[in-house]
Protein backbone atom coordinates (compact mmCIF):
# COMPACT_ATOMS: atom_id res chain seq x y z
CA UNK A 1 0.00 0.00 0.00
CA UNK A 2 3.29 2.17 0.77
CA UNK A 3 5.01 0.98 -2.22
CA UNK A 4 5.13 4.42 -3.85
CA UNK A 5 6.58 6.05 -0.80
CA UNK A 6 9.03 3.52 -0.57
CA UNK A 7 10.17 4.34 -3.72
CA UNK A 8 10.52 7.91 -3.21
CA UNK A 9 12.66 7.38 -0.37
CA UNK A 10 15.01 4.66 -2.13
CA UNK A 11 15.00 7.24 -5.10
CA UNK A 12 16.20 10.03 -2.69
CA UNK A 13 18.45 7.77 -0.57
CA UNK A 14 20.12 6.59 -4.07
CA UNK A 15 20.71 10.10 -5.99
CA UNK A 16 21.81 11.50 -2.44
CA UNK A 17 24.39 8.60 -2.63
CA UNK A 18 25.22 9.30 -6.40
CA UNK A 19 25.98 12.82 -5.20
CA UNK A 20 28.71 11.84 -2.57
CA UNK A 21 29.90 9.30 -4.85
CA UNK A 22 30.89 12.29 -7.49
CA UNK A 23 32.57 14.58 -4.98
CA UNK A 24 35.00 12.21 -4.36
CA UNK A 25 33.45 9.18 -2.05
CA UNK A 26 34.38 5.62 -2.11
CA UNK A 27 31.06 3.98 -4.09
CA UNK A 28 31.11 1.44 -1.75
CA UNK A 29 32.17 2.98 1.88
CA UNK A 30 30.14 2.78 4.64
CA UNK A 31 30.75 6.69 4.63
CA UNK A 32 28.77 7.06 1.60
CA UNK A 33 26.23 4.92 2.45
CA UNK A 34 25.54 6.66 5.97
CA UNK A 35 26.32 10.22 5.12
CA UNK A 36 23.59 9.27 2.59
CA UNK A 37 21.02 8.32 5.68
CA UNK A 38 22.24 11.50 7.78
CA UNK A 39 21.34 13.84 4.84
CA UNK A 40 18.39 12.11 3.70
CA UNK A 41 17.19 12.70 7.36
CA UNK A 42 18.24 16.27 7.24
CA UNK A 43 16.26 17.25 4.47
CA UNK A 44 13.45 15.43 5.43
CA UNK A 45 13.54 17.31 9.42
CA UNK A 46 14.21 20.71 6.99
CA UNK A 47 10.96 20.30 5.47
CA UNK A 48 9.28 19.54 8.86
CA UNK A 49 11.14 22.92 10.45
CA UNK A 50 7.72 25.29 9.59
CA UNK A 51 5.59 22.76 11.01
CA UNK A 52 7.43 22.60 14.17
CA UNK A 53 7.79 26.39 14.21
CA UNK A 54 3.57 25.78 13.56
CA UNK A 55 2.91 23.80 16.64
CA UNK A 56 5.27 25.81 19.17
CA UNK A 57 2.30 28.96 17.83
CA UNK A 58 -0.48 26.18 18.40
CA UNK A 59 0.95 25.54 22.00
CA UNK A 60 1.36 29.41 22.81
CA UNK A 61 -2.29 29.72 21.39
CA UNK A 62 -3.56 26.52 23.97
CA UNK A 63 -2.21 28.06 26.61
CA UNK A 64 -3.92 31.62 26.19
CA UNK A 65 -7.36 30.55 26.03
CA UNK A 66 -6.75 28.13 28.78
CA UNK A 67 -8.72 29.86 31.74
CA UNK A 68 -11.66 30.33 29.03
CA UNK A 69 -11.68 26.06 28.72
CA UNK A 70 -11.34 25.63 32.08
CA UNK A 71 -14.69 27.82 32.32
CA UNK A 72 -16.31 25.65 29.48
CA UNK A 73 -15.65 22.68 31.65
CA UNK A 74 -16.89 23.74 34.78
CA UNK A 75 -19.99 25.22 33.05
CA UNK A 76 -20.71 22.16 31.07
CA UNK A 77 -19.25 19.53 33.23
CA UNK A 78 -22.61 17.79 33.17
CA UNK A 79 -22.94 18.30 29.18
CA UNK A 80 -20.34 16.44 27.13
CA UNK A 81 -21.57 17.13 23.80
CA UNK A 82 -22.38 20.66 24.76
CA UNK A 83 -18.81 21.15 26.59
CA UNK A 84 -17.16 19.50 22.81
CA UNK A 85 -19.25 21.79 20.51
CA UNK A 86 -18.58 25.06 22.70
CA UNK A 87 -15.04 23.76 23.01
CA UNK A 88 -14.61 23.53 19.15
CA UNK A 89 -16.16 26.85 18.84
CA UNK A 90 -13.73 28.69 20.90
CA UNK A 91 -10.80 26.66 19.07
CA UNK A 92 -12.03 28.17 15.49
CA UNK A 93 -12.38 31.71 16.97
CA UNK A 94 -8.94 31.61 17.72
CA UNK A 95 -7.83 29.71 15.11
CA UNK A 96 -6.43 26.83 17.10
CA UNK A 97 -5.90 23.59 15.73
CA UNK A 98 -5.15 20.55 18.43
CA UNK A 99 -4.07 18.46 16.02
CA UNK A 100 -1.06 20.53 15.23
CA UNK A 101 0.86 19.59 18.31
CA UNK A 102 1.27 15.80 16.96
CA UNK A 103 1.40 16.55 13.41
CA UNK A 104 5.32 16.70 12.50
CA UNK A 105 5.05 13.44 14.32
CA UNK A 106 2.84 11.97 12.73
CA UNK A 107 4.36 12.75 9.42
CA UNK A 108 7.74 11.50 10.45
CA UNK A 109 6.27 8.08 11.16
CA UNK A 110 5.88 7.04 7.30
CA UNK A 111 9.37 8.06 6.25
CA UNK A 112 10.83 5.72 9.05
CA UNK A 113 8.92 2.72 8.17
CA UNK A 114 9.58 3.89 4.26
CA UNK A 115 13.54 3.80 4.73
CA UNK A 116 13.00 0.64 7.17
CA UNK A 117 11.43 -1.12 4.51
CA UNK A 118 13.53 0.20 1.99
CA UNK A 119 16.99 -0.96 4.22
CA UNK A 120 15.62 -4.16 5.30
CA UNK A 121 14.92 -5.35 1.49
CA UNK A 122 18.32 -4.47 0.70
CA UNK A 123 19.44 -6.41 3.75
CA UNK A 124 17.28 -9.45 1.84
CA UNK A 125 19.37 -8.60 -1.63
CA UNK A 126 15.70 -7.77 -3.02
CA UNK A 127 16.51 -5.39 -5.93
CA UNK A 128 13.54 -3.02 -5.93
CA UNK A 129 12.53 1.13 -4.69
CA UNK A 130 15.10 2.28 -6.93
CA UNK A 131 18.05 -0.12 -6.05
CA UNK A 132 19.97 -1.63 -8.62
CA UNK A 133 21.79 -5.04 -8.41
CA UNK A 134 24.94 -3.22 -8.02
CA UNK A 135 23.79 -0.91 -5.65
CA UNK A 136 22.10 -3.29 -3.46
CA UNK A 137 25.42 -5.51 -3.22
CA UNK A 138 27.53 -1.58 -2.38
CA UNK A 139 24.96 -1.31 0.46
CA UNK A 140 24.92 -4.41 1.89
CA UNK A 141 28.76 -4.74 1.72
CA UNK A 142 29.42 -0.63 3.34
CA UNK A 143 30.48 -1.08 6.67
CA UNK A 144 29.59 1.84 9.42
CA UNK A 145 32.69 1.06 12.16
CA UNK A 146 32.94 -2.27 11.18
CA UNK A 147 29.38 -2.85 11.37
CA UNK A 148 27.10 -3.46 7.88
CA UNK A 149 24.65 -1.07 7.24
CA UNK A 150 22.14 -4.02 6.97
CA UNK A 151 23.21 -5.69 10.08
CA UNK A 152 21.12 -6.07 13.49
CA UNK A 153 22.32 -7.03 17.01
CA UNK A 154 21.08 -10.68 16.38
CA UNK A 155 23.27 -11.43 13.38
CA UNK A 156 25.04 -14.21 13.42
CA UNK A 157 28.47 -14.64 12.29
CA UNK A 158 27.36 -15.98 8.71
CA UNK A 159 24.94 -13.80 7.98
CA UNK A 160 27.50 -10.91 8.71
CA UNK A 161 30.12 -12.99 6.45
CA UNK A 162 27.15 -13.12 4.01
CA UNK A 163 26.19 -9.46 3.81
CA UNK A 164 30.37 -8.93 3.45
CA UNK A 165 32.34 -8.75 6.15
CA UNK A 166 31.93 -6.88 10.09
CA UNK A 167 33.40 -7.73 13.47
CA UNK A 168 30.23 -10.05 15.06
CA UNK A 169 31.35 -8.29 18.43
CA UNK A 170 31.86 -4.63 17.41
CA UNK A 171 28.74 -4.56 14.88
CA UNK A 172 26.64 -5.62 18.34
CA UNK A 173 28.44 -2.72 20.36
CA UNK A 174 27.99 0.19 17.92
CA UNK A 175 24.34 -1.00 17.75
CA UNK A 176 24.17 -1.29 21.49
CA UNK A 177 25.62 2.11 21.87
CA UNK A 178 23.13 3.49 19.06
CA UNK A 179 20.44 2.32 21.40
CA UNK A 180 21.87 4.29 24.35
CA UNK A 181 22.20 7.69 22.43
CA UNK A 182 18.32 6.71 20.90
CA UNK A 183 17.16 6.33 24.42
CA UNK A 184 19.01 9.22 26.41
CA UNK A 185 18.27 12.04 23.39
CA UNK A 186 14.57 10.82 23.61
CA UNK A 187 14.33 11.22 27.26
CA UNK A 188 16.05 14.57 27.24
CA UNK A 189 13.87 16.26 24.68
CA UNK A 190 10.58 14.47 26.38
CA UNK A 191 11.70 16.35 29.42
CA UNK A 192 12.70 19.66 27.61
CA UNK A 193 8.83 19.43 25.97
CA UNK A 194 7.42 18.56 29.55
CA UNK A 195 9.03 21.68 31.09
CA UNK A 196 7.66 23.90 29.02
CA UNK A 197 4.09 22.54 28.77
CA UNK A 198 3.82 22.62 32.53
CA UNK A 199 4.45 26.49 32.07
CA UNK A 200 1.91 26.50 29.61
CA UNK A 201 -0.62 24.79 31.35
CA UNK A 202 0.38 23.68 35.18
CA UNK A 203 -3.08 21.52 35.64
CA UNK A 204 -2.88 19.87 32.74
CA UNK A 205 -4.41 16.64 33.35
CA UNK A 206 -2.51 14.36 31.15
CA UNK A 207 0.60 15.76 33.18
CA UNK A 208 1.25 12.63 35.38
CA UNK A 209 0.81 10.43 31.93
CA UNK A 210 3.46 12.09 30.12
CA UNK A 211 5.60 11.85 32.78
CA UNK A 212 5.84 8.39 33.28
CA UNK A 213 6.02 8.00 29.21
CA UNK A 214 9.02 10.60 29.77
CA UNK A 215 10.69 8.07 32.63
CA UNK A 216 10.19 5.15 30.26
CA UNK A 217 11.62 6.60 27.11
CA UNK A 218 14.88 5.63 27.69
CA UNK A 219 13.65 1.58 27.02
CA UNK A 220 12.44 3.04 23.68
CA UNK A 221 16.18 2.50 22.91
CA UNK A 222 15.75 -1.22 23.12
CA UNK A 223 13.58 -1.08 20.12
CA UNK A 224 16.73 -0.34 18.12
CA UNK A 225 18.27 -3.85 18.79
CA UNK A 226 15.77 -5.12 16.10
CA UNK A 227 16.71 -2.28 13.55
CA UNK A 228 19.23 -2.26 10.98
CA UNK A 229 22.14 -0.24 11.46
CA UNK A 230 21.07 2.08 8.73
CA UNK A 231 18.16 2.59 10.50
CA UNK A 232 19.66 3.29 13.48
CA UNK A 233 21.34 6.10 11.83
CA UNK A 234 18.51 7.98 10.92
CA UNK A 235 17.06 7.60 14.12
CA UNK A 236 20.32 8.32 15.94
CA UNK A 237 20.30 11.69 13.71
CA UNK A 238 16.62 12.69 13.95
CA UNK A 239 16.29 12.32 17.47
CA UNK A 240 19.61 14.43 17.79
CA UNK A 241 18.15 17.05 15.81
CA UNK A 242 15.10 17.07 17.12
CA UNK A 243 16.52 17.90 20.60
CA UNK A 244 18.63 20.28 19.19
CA UNK A 245 15.97 22.60 17.01
CA UNK A 246 13.39 22.35 19.84
CA UNK A 247 16.65 23.64 22.19
CA UNK A 248 16.93 26.25 19.73
CA UNK A 249 13.43 27.72 18.82
CA UNK A 250 12.39 27.62 22.63
CA UNK A 251 15.31 29.85 23.47
CA UNK A 252 13.72 31.64 20.26
CA UNK A 253 10.36 31.96 21.61
CA UNK A 254 10.08 32.14 25.17
CA UNK A 255 7.11 31.37 26.99
CA UNK A 256 5.24 34.96 28.26
CA UNK A 257 6.55 35.01 31.82
CA UNK A 258 10.20 33.97 30.84
CA UNK A 259 9.96 36.71 28.54
CA UNK A 260 9.09 39.10 31.30
CA UNK A 261 12.00 37.65 33.43
CA UNK A 262 14.45 37.81 30.92
CA UNK A 263 13.05 41.50 30.18
CA UNK A 264 13.70 42.51 33.76
CA UNK A 265 17.06 40.63 34.28
CA UNK A 266 18.13 42.64 31.25
CA UNK A 267 16.50 45.59 32.34
CA UNK A 268 18.27 45.15 36.15
CA UNK A 269 21.84 43.94 34.63
CA UNK A 270 21.80 46.98 31.90
CA UNK A 271 21.05 49.31 35.33
CA UNK A 272 23.94 48.06 36.96
CA UNK A 273 25.98 48.68 34.07
CA UNK A 274 24.70 52.10 33.68
CA UNK A 275 25.04 52.89 37.36
CA UNK A 276 28.36 51.91 37.21
CA UNK A 277 29.28 53.59 34.15
CA UNK A 278 27.85 56.84 35.98
CA UNK A 279 30.53 56.21 39.15
CA UNK A 280 33.00 55.97 36.80
CA UNK A 281 32.29 59.22 35.18
CA UNK A 282 31.50 61.31 37.96
CA UNK A 283 34.74 59.72 39.49
CA UNK A 284 36.46 61.13 36.50
CA UNK A 285 35.40 64.29 36.28
CA UNK A 286 35.85 65.09 39.99
CA UNK A 287 38.52 68.11 40.32
CA UNK A 288 41.27 66.27 42.74
CA UNK A 289 42.18 68.36 45.30
CA UNK A 290 44.74 70.97 45.18
CA UNK A 291 47.99 70.02 47.11
CA UNK A 292 48.62 72.03 49.86
CA UNK A 293 52.33 73.33 50.63
CA UNK A 294 53.80 71.81 52.88
CA UNK A 295 54.42 74.05 56.36
CA UNK A 296 58.22 73.65 57.91
CA UNK A 297 58.72 74.39 61.53
CA UNK A 298 61.53 75.83 62.14
CA UNK A 299 63.41 74.53 65.17
CA UNK A 300 65.61 76.16 67.58
CA UNK A 301 69.06 74.72 66.70
CA UNK A 302 70.39 72.81 69.69
CA UNK A 303 73.37 74.34 71.65
CA UNK A 304 76.13 72.87 74.09
CA UNK A 305 75.94 72.16 77.48
CA UNK A 306 78.33 75.22 78.17
CA UNK A 307 76.24 77.61 76.63
CA UNK A 308 73.16 76.87 77.80
CA UNK A 309 74.97 77.02 81.54
CA UNK A 310 76.57 80.34 80.93
CA UNK A 311 79.46 79.14 81.76
CA UNK A 312 83.21 78.46 79.73
CA UNK A 313 85.42 76.13 80.59
CA UNK A 314 87.56 75.84 83.77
Amino acid sequence: MLDWLYNIVGWILVQIHSGLTFIGLDTDSGWAWGLSIVLLTVLMRLLLVPLFVKQMNTQRKMQDIQPKIMKLRERYKHDKERLQRESMKLYQESGTNPIMGCLPLLLQMPVFFALFSVLRSVAEGNVQYGFTEELVESARAALIFEAPIAAQFNSSSEELTALGSGDPIMAKVIIAVACVIMGTTTFLTMRQSMKRSVSQMPDNPMMQTQKIMMYMAPLFGLFGLMMPVGVLVYWVTSNVWTMGQQHFLYRKQPLPGQEEDKAKSGAAANGSAKGMLSRKKTAESAPEPEEQPKIERKQPKKQSRSKRTGGGPR
